[in-house]
């Protein structure tokens, strides 16, 4: 069976199952339920849903981009009949609780269910992604009333979400937002303002449309702490749950971007008299928790669309990895610089091709493996069977958040990049994928915060938070990890142990060097190299460890063999050419370089 170009089953079994055992989870209550059994077949599943369902509509939802045309938006056909798919096999709840309908799978399996589903077609799966977020925010912080209103009608897929964040004025600046809210005397809220670049705004995928608002009370304080959270549906539900009368959201119009082409992109309006509930103006509210803890709650919708943004570039990275592998063995193209003629050989045999898929196996799988990481701390944080246990978690998930969104965005992009040079004249073309998943993956690293935006949260808080708590819990665990390789007594591996020691121990006095002042300013001018070097410390990690796994397993035939050099080989290439990298990045933040600080604008 000639293997899949979406995404490697067999990797994500040597990573869910070898390294990150997670049949070991079905020993714990809260996913009891669950086998071995379970996971294989889900992950079946979603690899059927990938391929039956949303890769064949991929390059259509690309070429045919939604259409506005005043009063209706309009999708290609095929978004809808992929979605309901996906929503009737339960996958839009799959990792929540059964008590509000979902499945209560582990995260980890999870997020190895949706690599497949984002590698196939990323336009059309960002839609789900949207709503389980949504649906879980409100699982999280909504009253039991809005649950039952809201979450369950979007796990059968009656109802999608979004959130709405961003205004024309404020982009990422969310201190900035100008909606308002003014509490109306039945106890809801009419909403006002203009907001932008909603994804998934508007469409008739669904009976409703439940939009997330930030919008500021009268009278709250000013900046990010007097931003409260609201729910806006597009149709106001009746008392049956049914939709009933057109609240006041509007469209000024839709967004054309580079890439995710299927996935709407919009520019709503709220109360702009475009409809009138009741005869009164403004788009009717609901207040979710308490007033002035917006943003608050809207992280855990914020943080969870951070690593799946981060998922869905590494899903694009490695199906554009798979395909230049695919095109490289197949397609013949010169001969070796040692042979004066004979036939020629396939692009596989040129060592600098051979680099190239080397690179691209090394950011894909690297960045797929910390993704399912992170979905393993999740299933800790909810399921460990101590406080400490569960603490260390969240605590750790915190820390690489901000990588698990920067580092693939802008590594499986690079990715994708070389999967383009592999195809040569062919990969700048529309007639192979690589193009579009260049274009697609091109959205991510400015999809939910910038590089910038990551880095200041990495350098600024996260390294900083309770004395430095959690850059502690991390590097304790790469010291394991270190420990670990060492125990094997591979040379290899205990060569590679050495210098992740020696980057994580540069990791620590950098980052004690740049607050040693207490300087904010100066500290965090030069954030964003501290965020790429600091990820290629978290990936040499990752790489380790997937390489002491590789080394016990079995190869006793040529396919066990091949898959563990592979790792092998991958590892092996992470620290002797990116690891190196973070070298002279350490050495420019040690040396406090001023030159952007000091940079007045004019003479740019």
């Amino acid at each position: 069976m000639h293997p899949s170009v979406l995404m490697s089953a067999r990797d994500l079994e040597f990573l869910l199952y070898d390294w990150l055992d997670v049949t070991a989870l079905t020993e714990r209550e809260r996913f009891a339920d669950h086998s071995r059994e379970t996971f294989d077949q889900v992950l079946r599943l979603c690899q059927d849903l990938a391929v039956t369902h949303f890769a064949p509509h991929n390059r259509e939802g690309d070429l045919h981009e939604p259409t506005f045309d005043g009063e209706r938006v309009s999708l290609l056909p095929a978004i809808g009949k992929a979605l309901r798919a996906f929503i009737d096999a339960g996958m839009i709840g799959a990792a929540m609780d059964h008590g509000i309908g979902g499945m209560q799978l582990p995260h980890s399996v999870y997020t190895a269910c949706m690599s497949w589903i984002y590698a196939a077609n990323v336009g059309t799966a960002s839609y789900a992604l949207l709503t389980t977020g949504n649906a879980n925010l409100l699982a999280a912080h909504g009253s039991p009333e809005q649950i039952d209103t809201y979450v369950r009608p979007m796990l059968d897929g009656r109802h999608f979400g979004t959130m709405a964040l961003s205004e024309p004025q404020a982009g990422s600046s969310l201190a900035d937002i100008t909606t308002r809210a003014v509490p109306a005397e039945d106890g809801s809220y009419r909403v006002f303002g203009r907001k932008m670049w909603i994804s998934g705004g508007d469409h008739e995928l669904s009976d409703n449309i439940i939009h997330l608002v930030l919008a500021r009370i009268p009278g709250a304080p000013e900046g990010t702490r007097g931003i409260s959270l609201f729910i806006v549906p597009k149709f106001l539900p009746n008392p049956d749950g049914t939709p009933g009368e057109r609240n006041d959201v509007a469209l000024a119009g839709i967004n054309h971007k580079m890439g995710w082409r299927g996935t709407v992109n919009t520019a709503p309006v709220f109360g702009d008299g475009n409809f009138t509930p009741g005869g009164q103006p403004g788009a009717i509210g609901y207040l979710v928790g308490e007033p002035n803890h917006g943003l608050a709650q809207m992280f855990t919708m914020m943080n969870e669309a951070r690593i799946g943004v981060g998922l869905a570039s590494t899903a694009l990275g490695y199906t554009g990895y798979l395909k230049a592998l695919d095109y490289a063995r197949s397609r013949p193209q010169g001969r070796p610089l040692t042979a004066r003629g004979g036939p020629q050989v396939p692009l596989v045999e040129h060592p600098d091709v051979r680099r190239m898929l080397l690179a691209q196996k090394s950011y894909a799988e690297g960045a797929l493996a910390l993704q399912l990481y992170c979905g393993r701390l999740i299933d800790e944080q909810r399921s460990a069977p101590t406080e400490p246990e569960r603490t260390r978690a969240s605590t750790l998930l915190r820390i690489l958040t901000p990588i698990a969104k920067s580092w693939p965005s802008q590594w499986c992009l690079a990715a994708n990049d070389l999967a383009i040079q592999v195809h040569g004249g062919a990969g700048y073309t529309r007639d192979y994928d690589v193009e579009q998943h260049y274009r697609d993956n091109r959205l991510n690293p400015i999809h939910e915060g910038t590089h910038g935006i990551q880095s200041l949260d990495l350098l600024g808080r996260q390294v900083t938070l309770d004395n430095g708590a959690a850059l502690v819990a991390l590097l304790e665990t790469m010291a394991i990890a270190t420990g670990a390789a060492r125990a094997t007594g591979d040379d290899e591996l205990t060569a590679f142990a050495d210098a992740l020691d020696a980057a994580t121990a540069r990791l620590a006095a950098t980052t004690a060097g740049l607050w040693r002042e207490g300087n904010p300013e100066t500290a965090l001018a030069n954030s964003a190299v501290y965020l790429e070097a600091f990820g290629h410390v978290v990936l040499s990690w990752i790489w380790l460890e997937q390489a002491r796994v590789a080394h016990s397993l079995p190869t006793d035939t040529p396919a066990r063999t091949a898959f563990a050099q592979g790792k092998r080989a991958a590892a092996r290439y992470f620290f002797h050419w990116e690891l190196p990298r973070t070298g002279p990045q350490f050495d420019l933040l040690a040396s406090g370089d001023r030159t952007t600080l000091d940079l007045d604008p004019a003479w740019l």
